[in-house]
């Protein structure tokens, strides 16, 4: 039985965010980790000549530190006692994983356009998109909502799973500062290129499988579901490419497909246009009940994975062990 004390923490951690979400009034620590990111940008803006290097010693400085942290934490736990090890563990778990909170913010979008406020809608999306949504129509701010969830499937939920399932709470830690550094630092303008290109393409590395992984589970959650899975499949295969990000079209490509709908197209970031191809076609036009379907289909994805990867966990610590 001691093989299956490793997944304990992740199906814990996933179960405690399924049932209760983000605890929004608590401290968490992706704040410290964006707090530390914002100090070390100060720090390297003021002793950097060459913002590249420094961009590297700020995403080295944060990996090390986010994840250390938790290594330490963990390993006197455990040296404690192992359920104090498996307690800490999880609570960590569940503060890596970010299903409930994608849920909620976008059913902010779905109750604003419910209720035909377009410019409460509008402020709500724009709290989960990086994108300007003053341009936005209703149409535009559902399917900015939509996309939103498709691609954060991976990032904020099924990613930092696998990476636990394979590393533990540490390996979501180091995950997760990754991830944070490359929202905050990782665009592609003026201020942000030299600083955050090391970050961003970190990013896309530590992406590039879990993104793929996503995308084939959540195909099957398309047919587990009763959605259009032989067009997710197609889409999958057409349009997975047709994004600047190797991997954010991963998963909008999937979802587009099994909601019959079309997403991306062009769009305005900091007020300048950006072209972007569309992703998946004009089956039927998007209608906000497609924010509920995408939380559905994200929700389905997690749950496949968790699956997945607790028994492959299992499965390894089982022959390392016996």
């Amino acid at each position: 039985m001691n093989y299956l004390i490793p997944i304990i923490p992740l199906i814990i951690g996933f179960l405690l965010d399924a049932l209760i979400g983000d605890p929004y009034s608590l401290p968490h620590p992706i704040r410290f980790i964006g707090r530390l990111i914002s100090m070390l940008e100060k720090f390297v803006r003021a002793h950097f000549r060459n913002l590249t290097a420094g961009g590297v010693f700020l995403a080295f400085t944060v990996l090390i530190l986010s994840a250390g942290t938790a290594f330490g934490v963990l390993f006197l736990c455990y040296w404690v006692n192992v359920w104090l090890g498996v307690a800490v563990e999880s609570v960590m778990c569940y503060y890596m994983i970010a299903a409930m909170c994608l849920q909620k913010e976008s059913m902010k979008v779905y109750r604003a356009i419910s209720d035909n406020d377009t410019e409460k809608a509008r402020k709500a999306v724009s709290m989960i998109v990086g994108r300007d949504t003053a341009v936005l129509d209703r149409d535009g701010i559902i399917r900015a909502a939509v996309e939103t969830v498709a691609e954060n499937t991976s990032d904020g939920v099924t990613a930092p799973m696998i990476y636990m399932s394979l590393f533990g709470a540490v390996g979501g830690f180091f995950y997760k500062a990754a991830n944070t550094m490359d929202s905050m630092i990782g665009y592609k303008n003026e201020k942000y290129e030299k600083l955050g290109k090391f970050a961003a393409r970190l990013d896309d590395v530590l992406n590039f499988l879990p993104s793929r992984i996503t995308a084939l589970a959540m195909i099957l959650s398309s047919f587990l579901l009763g959605f259009d899975g032989k067009n997710a499949f197609k889409k999958w295969q057409r349009d997975r490419r047709k994004h600047a990000s190797p991997n954010s079209a991963q998963t909008e490509s999937v979802c587009a497909g099994a909601l019959d709908v079309r997403l991306a197209g062009d769009a305005w970031y900091f007020g300048e246009l950006h072209k972007k191809e569309y992703i998946g076609d004009d089956i039927r036009p998007i209608e906000n009940e497609d924010i509920r379907r995408a939380n559905r289909l994200m929700y389905a994805t997690s749950i496949v994975v968790l699956i997945i990867f607790s028994a492959l966990r299992a499965l390894i610590y089982g022959v390392i062990f016996a």
